[in-house]
Parts: C-alpha cells; structure tokens; sequence
C-alpha cells in the first residue's frame, strides 16, 4: 500500500474548502491514515520547499505557506501518489481539467490550494516533516472491499 502527503494549502483554509478537499480525496478511495492542522514556520517551510531554494518565488512560497493554518495528511492505498494528484489536477489550475480540485476551485499557479507529493519518494522525505511514526495509523475499513481489489 502506498502512501502520500497531502497539504491544504492557506489559500484553502482561508476559503473554507478544507473539508471539499479532504472529502475528494476521500471518496476517491484514499484511506486517511494520519491528518493535523499546524502552523508553518520558516524553518520548516524551507525544509518543506528545499527543492525550489535559489528560485525566484521562492521568498514569495514561504511568505504564502506560513501566512496561514494548514491541513497535512497521510493518504494510503493503491498508487496513492497518482490517485492524489489526478484528483488534484494539474499545478496550474487554469490548466487543470474540470473535475479536478484545482480544476472546479482555483485560477492562479501560487493560489492552487493544495500540495500532494510528486513521487513515492518525495512521500517518504515529506511525511516524516509532518508526522512521527505514532502518529500515523494502519488499519482496514469495512468498505476497501469494494475499492480495493484484492
């Protein structure tokens, strides 16, 4: 079973589409496994955009992701990766296909209210920015069965 981080960014909670967004991926299928709402602050922020250090939004990124609570989450099942970020849409929300989260609820790149990791490997070096082990959980629903072949 694979895992994946999920961010709602502060443009999200600032709107209120908290629950829109969690309840997308949700009912995609993804088994929520760890979830806490946290404040940012620039230590970890930088931790977290280490990739895009030197670019020029980069001052810009870190401003915008500690102005605000954000939601993290550990999402779980199969292609966890891919399943999150097609329900997502594309980071450009103007190129993002209807039906998606940025698609249906957002216009601008630096708007696009949510974060989802890019890889299984980049899940491994973002959750643990987030969460301990403890706090994150393993368990089975009732309805899997029917999401989740065996």
């Amino acid at each position: 079973m694979e895992r994946t981080l999920v961010v709602v960014k502060p443009d999200a909670m600032q709107r209120g589409l908290a629950g829109e967004i969690i309840s997308r991926l949700e009912r995609r299928g993804l088994r929520i496994v760890a979830m806490k709402m946290l404040h940012m602050d620039d230590a970890m922020a930088k931790k977290h955009y280490a990739v895009h250090e030197g670019k020029s939004f980069f001052e810009g990124l870190i401003k915008y992701i500690t102005s605000s609570p954000i939601i993290a989450a550990v999402l779980e099942g199969p292609k966890a990766v891919e399943a999150a970020r097609n329900t997502m849409g594309k980071t450009a929300p103007t190129e993002a296909t209807p039906g998606t989260i940025r698609g249906d609820l957002a216009l601008e790149i630096g708007y696009n209210l949510v974060h989802g990791s890019d890889s299984q490997e980049t899940a491994k070096n973002e959750i643990p920015l987030f969460f301990t082990p403890e706090e994150i959980f393993t368990y089975e629903r009732d309805i899997d069965q029917w999401i989740i072949e065996s």
